[in-house]
C-alpha cells in the first residue's frame, strides 16, 4: 500500500479524516453514517429547534396538476400549525415544520410554514431525479443525505407529529417504518400520524382488511387518524399537541 503524503507538512503522511479517497472508500463508510447523524444534531443545537412537525407527500404534486388541491391544502396547514406555534412560544423554536426538502408536497409544506414567518427543516436526498431542495427552506436547516435510513432517523427522532399526503413509493416507505416505529413503541410517545385525504388513501390502501384477517388489531389500526381539510388536520394536531406536547422533552432540551 502506498502511504499518501501531505502537500502540506514536507512528506508527512496524509491525516486519515483528510483524506478524502479513505473517507469515501466502503472503509469508512460507518464514519458517514456517523456524519449523517451529528450533522442535523449539531445544526439543530445552534438554531434551537427542539422538535417538529413533518409533512410527508409525493414530489410529483403540482399546484397547478390534477392532485393540485393537496399542494394548496399542505401550504396552508403547515402555515396554519407555524401560526399557531409562534403565537404559543414567541419564535418557533418548537413545532417546526420539517419536510423531506424535495419539491411537491415537501416544497407546499416548507413554503406553507415561511409564509407563516416560521423557519422550516428540509431532510433531503439524492436521487436521480425529482429530489433537489426547495427554495422555501430556512438557511442553515438545509441537509442533505445519502442514507434513507439516517434521514428517516431524523424525520423520526423528534417529531411531534407526522402528517402523511398522498404519496408513491417513498411517501409509502415513510409512512410504513413510521407506522411500525409507533406500532412497537420505537415512536416518541404519543406521537401523531395524520393520513391527509381519505379518498386517495383508501383507493390505495385497505388497513381494515388487515384488522379483519388479524395482522393487525384495532389498537394498531387507531394508531391512525384522518382528516380531508385543512381546518380538520388543524384541529387534530393542535388538541393532539396540546394534550401531549406541550412540554419540552428532557432529550430534547440537551440541544
Amino acid at each position: 500500500m502506498t502511504t499518501k503524503l501531505s502537500p502540506e507538512t514536507d512528506g508527512d503522511p496524509l491525516l486519515a479524516y483528510r483524506d478524502q479517497e479513505f473517507l469515501d472508500s466502503d472503509d469508512a463508510r460507518p464514519l458517514r453514517i456517523v456524519a449523517e447523524y451529528l450533522a442535523p444534531m449539531r445544526a439543530f443545537r445552534e438554531q434551537q429547534v427542539r422538535d417538529t412537525i413533518v409533512f410527508f407527500g409525493s414530489a410529483r404534486i403540482r399546484p397547478d396538476g390534477p392532485l393540485g388541491r393537496y399542494y394548496t391544502e399542505a401550504r396552508a396547514l403547515a402555515r396554519a400549525i407555524t401560526e399557531w406555534s409562534m403565537a404559543v412560544d414567541g419564535p418557533a423554536h418548537r413545532r417546526i415544520v420539517c419536510s423531506g426538502g424535495g419539491p411537491g408536497i415537501m416544497e407546499a409544506a416548507n413554503r406553507g410554514a415561511r409564509d407563516a414567518g416560521g423557519r422550516t427543516i428540509g431532510l433531503n436526498i439524492g436521487l436521480p431525479r425529482e429530489q433537489r431542495p426547495n427554495p422555501y427552506i430556512t438557511p442553515g436547516l438545509s441537509f442533505e443525505f445519502h442514507y434513507f435510513f439516517m434521514r428517516k432517523l431524523w424525520f423520526a427522532q423528534i417529531a411531534k407529529a407526522l402528517i402523511v399526503f398522498p404519496g408513491g413509493f417513498g411517501t409509502m416507505d415513510e409512512l410504513w417504518e413510521m407506522m411500525t416505529l409507533s406500532q412497537t413503541g420505537k415512536m416518541p410517545k404519543n406521537t401523531l400520524i395524520l393520513i391527509y385525504g381519505r379518498k386517495y388513501w383508501n383507493d390505495v390502501l385497505n388497513l381494515k382488511g388487515m384488522v379483519r384477517w388479524g395482522t393487525i388489531n384495532q389498537n394498531e389500526y387507531d394508531l391512525l387518524q384522518y382528516a380531508d381539510t385543512v381546518d380538520e388536520a388543524f384541529e387534530v394536531i393542535r388538541s393532539g399537541l396540546e394534550k401531549y406536547h406541550m412540554e419540552v422533552d428532557p432529550f430534547l432540551q440537551a440541544y
